[in-house]
């Protein structure tokens, strides 16, 4: 191995950071000898893909952190299956990119292009369609992965199935992935139909996401966090469905990836690039509350035909956005409630946020189904994220209000995600995994990683603290 150097790496958000030795194997076969080197130096590893988590799932102070993502290789692809198999570097940019042309789409994507393949796996991602196509780790049909006691396995839902369920899902802690073999989805254009409207209230968002979810092959809603009163929970609705075959006249010119690329300008003048800077401005409580007061005023219904790009990745219209929230970063809290209990529990969170003068910046609502995964974040119900800016004077009082959020989502059966939600303390991950779930999985680790190597700020924070 190389002399390793120290560097200095930061989660998506920039709201946590670490000293760490960062690591970027360019071939499989160095796994196996990173983690020889860090076993004889006492040393932990945390993977780490395009460090797009709001958490410190991808930080190891002290330690290595384990870059994949020049492992970014398609190995196989076969255009008439639709099933690709590829490398955990591989982002979900290049992934569309390569498929697009020959008729397929992703089956589940994150609102970000710029995610890896292992990084999706290990936090077992989710989209808009979560309600209809599960998460991205039930369209995985089997993955490789070098286990930290430098065994090589294959693992698939009915091959070493209790690792398969766990490794997905389960943070990066029980291996490396090192090929990832997924089935993709038929389209027959690269445009989908969307649907836009306003709801007045939060009852009717989540109305919108119940109701909607069957008909439609993605749905998804705005919440304005400013919104008060009578229009507590107010917002938009965006769903959007595939083009049946022969409805676009044009399928070869709307899949070739030019076609789907983001413009670099707003109106052709503006360069998105520096576009960050001028929404830092309105970042405060009163901004925000203007631009989502205008938001919500000219919203209308609406009906258009939108690239596949353009309709999913919303988080990459406008580079480098998190840095409009300034030097301190954001955190991002997601929750996941039954649906029996969502409006009550978010409706009394909003009031909370908005009475101690921290109201959500940005609010977006799902609809989920149950998975078989063993760190498992969905249920029968919705979810809802909240961006909150960080700043020196509220930094205590957010980290206040957010674990008193926990309380409120764990009395109505709520559930949480570990690629967002920094402040997750034990007793809550313990309260939602629940203790079967923690122990199945330590008796994993123990087999495969006894001596604890792979070990990331997160897992140490949340599983590892007295």
């Amino acid at each position: 191995m190389k002399k390793l150097t120290l560097s200095h790496l930061g989660n998506f958000s920039h709201s946590l950071d670490a000293t760490v030795y960062h690591i970027q194997p360019r071939f499989v076969e160095e796994i196996a000898e990173i983690f020889a080197f860090a076993r004889e130096n006492n040393l932990k590893i945390a993977p780490r893909g395009a460090g797009r988590s709001y958490n410190d799932a991808a930080l190891k102070g002290g330690g290595i952190v384990l870059d994949l993502s020049l492992l970014r290789y398609i190995q196989a692809w076969d255009a008439e299956k639709g099933i690709i198999r590829a490398q955990p570097g591989l982002t979900l940019e290049s992934l569309w990119q390569y498929i697009l042309p020959d008729g397929w789409w992703p089956p589940v994507v994150s609102g970000t292009m710029k995610t890896t393949l292992g990084g999706c796996l290990g936090m077992n991602i989710h989209g808009k369609n979560n309600f209809k196509m599960g998460t991205i780790g039930e369209n995985i049909l089997e993955f490789d992965a070098i286990l930290p006691n430098g065994k090589e396995v294959t693992c698939s839902p009915k091959k070493k199935s209790k690792l398969f369920y766990a490794m997905i899902s389960g943070m990066g802690m029980l291996g490396i992935f090192t090929s990832v073999t997924m089935q993709m989805k038929r389209v027959y254009s690269g445009l989908v139909d969307v649907k836009e409207w306003n709801v007045p209230t939060l009852k009717d968002q989540l109305d919108a996401l119940f109701e909607g979810a069957p008909e439609n092959d993605y749905i998804v809603g705005w919440l304005d966090g400013t919104a008060r009163d009578k229009s507590l929970g107010r917002g938009q609705i965006h769903a959007a469905n595939y083009l049946a075959k022969d409805e676009d006249p044009d399928p070869a010119e709307t899949m070739r990836v030019d076609f789907q690329t983001l413009p670099d300008t707003f109106f052709g003048i503006v360069p998105k690039s520096k576009l960050h800077y001028l929404m830092g401005l309105g970042l405060n409580n009163l901004g925000v509350w203007g631009v989502n007061t205008a938001k919500y005023i000219v919203g209308r219904d609406k009906n258009y035909r939108q690239p596949h790009a353009a309709f999913h990745f919303l988080l990459d219209y406008v580079p480098d956005w998190e840095k409009s929230y300034g030097k301190n970063g954001l955190i991002q809290y997601q929750s996941f409630l039954p649906k029996e209990t969502a409006l009550d529990a978010w409706l009394e969170m909003l009031r909370i946020s908005q009475k101690r003068g921290l109201p959500t910046y940005l609010g977006v609502t799902k609809r989920h189904r149950p998975d078989k995964f063993l760190f498992s974040h969905a249920l029968d119900g919705f979810s809802l994220a909240f961006d909150f800016k960080i700043t020196n004077g509220n930094r205590e009082k957010l980290a206040k209000m957010v674990q008193d959020f926990d309380k409120i989502v764990l009395n109505a059966g709520g559930r949480f995600y570990f690629a967002k939600n920094s402040e997750t303390a034990p007793e809550t991950a313990r309260a939602f995994l629940g203790d079967e779930s923690i122990k199945k999985f330590r008796k994993l680790k123990k087999h495969y990683d006894p001596q604890n190597l792979l070990s990331s700020d997160l897992y140490e924070r949340v599983f590892l603290s007295s």
